[in-house]
């Protein structure tokens, strides 16, 4: 029995999810599950320093040490509900925050503090998974694919798995162990923007605002003008280029839309995005399964399933027996056992790269 844990901080920038896994062959067992919220003048900096600002280095830093806190926080949670010490599991596996995501330059950016986190929990820390697969000429991202194959995949029964966070991402997983996965644009990131803008919510609620307005066609069909969603696979985007400065830009034309009626747009164009993805990448899936955030917008849930023409069946990863907002950390956690066990944690014909590689870089307890 192997135990690695797994956490994962997302472009929502909310908090940190963490699961505690067990491994063991090919079986993935979930031991327990925790979220730790970061607080708001975290999330403000976190926020801040998706771009270049006064001092950004030493700020960086610091946010970097107050995100080793957290985790730290979120590893001693996880083993306060589960019964273990930190001699029982083998690594703590943490993607860190991005706050720069550009591959096309050579670099992405996950700030974090691993030295200060195998310190604050006696156990070793992997991290710093995305940089070796740019290295080698990758995105980077999204990593999970691989997961899903390993966690999700069937023989025979050609299946989409979707990741909704801030960005959406996909993994087609094709029945016959080939899979593909890239990100396909926004996720919650343009909704939660918005609604923070006009009703200081971090995030809509099942979708409820967005339930009080209406689709604005022209609006939508402006949106769906983003270059980036026309280029082919492999590619992965992030807050560089979907923020609320782009989408103000596009609202210039639309000054009188009402704001419910803007955020319900966006709650269409995730799923559009996302549906458009799924047909052009999908071959012959007849099931799509939705992690992250988004599997709990009901709103957006019935949109990306009217997208699809209602003729796939849309669930969420629950119907597979693995909670939507585990998935991510979960994945983290089979990078570190990857890691461990110097296994490959990249699918080149996801990422571009180069190879295979072994993902990460180890801190000793």
């Amino acid at each position: 029995m192997t135990l690695y844990i797994g956490l994962m901080s997302g472009t929502s920038l909310d908090g940190v999810d963490g699961a505690l896994a067990q491994f063991d062959g090919a079986a993935t067992t979930t031991v327990a599950a925790a979220y730790i919220a970061f607080p708001p003048l975290l999330r403000a900096e976190l926020m801040a320093l998706q771009a270049s600002g006064d001092n950004e280095i030493e700020r960086e830093a610091m946010a970097a040490n107050q995100l080793a806190q957290y985790y730290a926080q979120c590893v001693a949670e996880l083993l306060r509900v589960s019964g273990r010490a930190p001699q029982d599991v083998r690594a703590v596996a943490v993607h860190g925050q991005t706050i720069r995501h550009r591959p096309e330059l050579g670099f992405t950016r996950q700030t974090n503090n691993p030295a200060l986190l195998a310190e604050l929990c006696g156990i070793d820390v992997i991290a710093d998974f995305r940089s070796r697969d740019v290295a080698a000429g990758g995105q980077g991202a999204p990593l999970v694919p691989a997961f899903h194959q390993a966690l999700f995949g069937k023989e025979g029964q050609p299946r989409v798995v979707a990741n909704i966070g801030g960005i959406s991402n996909i993994s087609v997983l094709s029945g016959d162990g080939r899979v593909v996965g890239f990100d396909t644009g926004p996720g919650n990131v343009l909704m939660d923007g918005w609604i923070h803008r006009h009703r200081r919510q971090e995030y809509d609620a099942d979708g409820a605002w967005a339930s009080s307005g209406k689709v604005i066609p022209e609006l939508l069909a402006d949106l769906l003008k983003e270059p980036y969603l026309a280029l082919p696979a492999p590619k992965s985007t992030g807050r560089d280029l979907f923020h609320l400065a782009w989408l103000d830009a596009r609202l210039a034309a639309h000054t009188a839309a009402a704001p419910e009626d803007v955020q319900r747009t966006l709650t269409e164009y995730t799923a559009v995005t996302l549906a458009d993805a799924i047909k052009a990448y999908g071959g012959g899936a007849d099931a799509v399964y939705i992690c992250g955030g988004g599997a709990y917008n009901s709103v957006l849930m019935q949109a990306l399933g009217a997208a699809l023409g209602n003729q796939v069946m849309v669930a969420s990863t629950q119907a597979l027996g693995v909670a939507p907002n585990c998935v991510e950390a979960l994945a983290f956690a089979w990078l570190g056992y990857r890691f461990t066990e110097r296994l490959a944690g990249n699918l080149p014909a996801v990422t571009g790269a180069n190879g295979e590689r072994v993902l990460g870089a180890l801190y000793p307890r």
